[in-house]
């Protein structure tokens, strides 16, 4: 045979280069696909912390793949990951927390101070909705909307005698703001369904419970928890006692599970004058230290502080009450605190969901950790408990103090770390309000009440606040009442006879509920606080020219 040499042409040149690029496109597709997938991914300044790996995310991921091609039975993906994200998070610390995305919204709300509906609390009475309260300036209340209407139809669903639940009422009260919802009620012992057009508003949640003068020097503000709002609502408290001629102040941090630390810090800056003092800390193994000092910018001149605190009450309102006491600012009043000082951040995760991890722990100016131990989280979950029952609920000579280091305020005071703030003057808790006979009957008060306020609407209109707490007295015979209408919805309760302490707390509790449906929270916390012990333990401290100096013997 002859062969022919002739000159290769572009294509021949070309095309083994191009078969090479389309086999390395195809390897790198294959590998693509076969890869274990894209991990939880939080946002972008904690997608790949420390440069690591996604090896082990990856191993979860391929874990689910297999489940979902191989189990012998249908599986939910999503349960499984949010369940796999939960045990993660439990081997961690109690304050690390998953929340699903159907949940993140209600938690927002509780912090940031807002959400958008009618603007009404409720309570599910025998199977029916009924008004606690229609909120002063809100979008039922401007309508007519009453305290004690039966809300009975939302849009076209019936919402009386269905079984309807709290979830299932808010889901339908709540809404856009601008939209409108028609809500039907029945009110008093009229049958006819009255008919209401309520646009939905922006509601404000507050977090100051209420505020007044306790004696003609002394305010008091209580503070349910820091949210977004709540250094303002603070201000506006101070500006109105100030008036009112408040020279000294009392702050009830109890049941206050704390929230923002930044309002906490800002109200703390309206105690200090002086500018650079130390607050509080945080440091945490990747998270360097923050220092948060004081401004020196009060608006308000106050004078001697008590702050009142329990076992119910952490995070910034244990930073609160430290940075008072490190710095003998004021006197503590109370029990000991929850123990609760570590800091969370919050991350989005890909659907919508959230992480809140803890990242730091919190430091008082002394520089103690007011954390308490959680290396058994079944003794963290029952630390109530324990104190109940060794007795520290019922005397200061009981406290168990969790870290010996001893600690200095600014006069030189020994204080302790790792278990919340200790106070200065202790209170004990009130045993009688925990017996089980008694929280029966506590439990029907708003139920009752209800009742009370239709037979008697006419005579209690005619009472303003003043009246109503001085005058207003429930009668024996209201008492007697109440045990019976008790004792027919709850048939636990068997026994008829009121113990004398009991009797008296369960009238208080009864004014006091009726009070908040004639006055709101004012009428409420007036009754309820009259002759609080804690309330009065403060302001016996307060008439000391150094109320510190009225410290309760502390066994260290």
């Amino acid at each position: 045979m002859q062969q022919t040499n002739k000159p290769a042409t572009r294509i021949q040149l070309w095309l083994p280069i191009l078969l090479s690029s389309i086999l390395v496109v195809g390897i790198l597709i294959g590998m693509r696909i076969q890869n274990p997938g894209p991990r939880l991914a939080l946002e972008n300044k904690i997608a790949e912390p420390n440069g690591g790996t996604n090896a082990q995310s990856g191993k979860i991921e391929q874990l689910l793949r297999y489940i979902e091609a191989k189990y012998v039975d249908e599986i939910d993906r999503d349960l499984l990951v949010d369940q796999a994200i939960k045990n993660i998070l439990d081997q961690l610390d109690p304050h690390s927390s998953y929340i699903p995305v159907e949940e993140l919204n209600a938690v927002t709300e509780q912090l940031e101070g807002n959400f958008d509906g009618i603007g009404v609390e409720f309570l599910i009475l025998d199977d029916t909705v009924v008004v606690v309260t229609a909120l002063s300036g809100g979008p039922a209340e401007q309508v007519g909307i009453l305290a004690g209407d039966k809300i009975v139809q939302v849009e076209d669903s019936i919402v009386a005698g269905n079984g309807i639940t709290n979830r299932g009422i808010i889901s339908l009260l709540k809404g856009k703001k601008g939209e409108t919802v028609k809500v039907g009620i029945i009110r008093a012992k009229d049958s006819k369904i009255k008919t209401f057009d309520i646009i939905r508003d922006r509601i404000p949640i507050k977090s100051i419970d209420v505020s007044y003068m306790l004696d003609d020097k002394t305010g008091f503000i209580k503070i349910n928890r820091f949210a977004a709002t709540t250094d303002r609502e603070f201000l506006e408290a101070l500006d109105q006692l100030t008036k009112a001629g408040m020279e000294d102040l009392v702050l009830d941090l109890r049941n206050n599970p704390g929230g923002y630390l930044q309002k906490a810090t800002n109200m703390l800056n309206q105690l200090f004058t002086d500018k650079g003092e130390l607050m509080v800390y945080t440091e945490g193994r990747s998270v360097n230290r923050a220092d948060y000092k004081t401004t020196g910018s009060t608006v308000f001149k106050l004078g001697k502080v008590a702050a009142l605190i329990d076992e119910s009450s952490a995070s910034a309102a244990e930073i609160m009450a430290g940075t008072i006491q490190d710095h003998d600012r004021g006197v503590i009043v109370g029990r000991r605190s929850f123990g609760k000082g570590l800091v969370q951040e919050q991350y989005r995760l890909q659907d919508g969901s959230a992480l809140r991890l803890t990242v730091a722990r919190y430091y008082t100016p002394s520089g103690r950790s007011i954390q308490k131990s959680y290396e058994d989280l079944d003794a963290y979950k029952n630390d109530f408990k324990d104190r109940f029952e060794s007795g520290e609920l019922l005397s200061s000579n009981n406290i168990k103090i969790q870290d010996s280091t001893r600690y200095y305020t600014q006069n030189g005071r020994i204080v302790y770390s790792g278990g919340g703030i200790i106070p200065d003057i202790f209170v004990p808790l009130d045993t009688q309000k925990m017996s089980d006979r008694h929280y029966q009957l506590r439990r029907e008060i708003p139920n009752y009440v209800f009742t009370y306020l239709e037979e008697n609407q006419e005579t209690l209109n005619k009472l303003n606040l003043e009246s109503f707490t001085d005058k207003f007295k429930v009668s024996k015979n209201e008492l007697t009442n109440f045990v019976a209408f008790a004792q027919e919805r709850n048939p636990d309760i068997t026994e008829a006879t009121l113990d004398p302490q009991i009797a008296k707390d369960l009238a208080k509790q009864l004014k006091a509920r009726i009070g908040k449906q004639l006055f709101e929270e004012q009428g409420y916390y007036r009754v309820l606080f009259e002759n609080d012990e804690m309330i009065q333990a403060a302001l016996e401290a307060l008439k000391s020219a150094d109320p510190i100096t009225q410290r309760t013997p502390f066994k260290d």
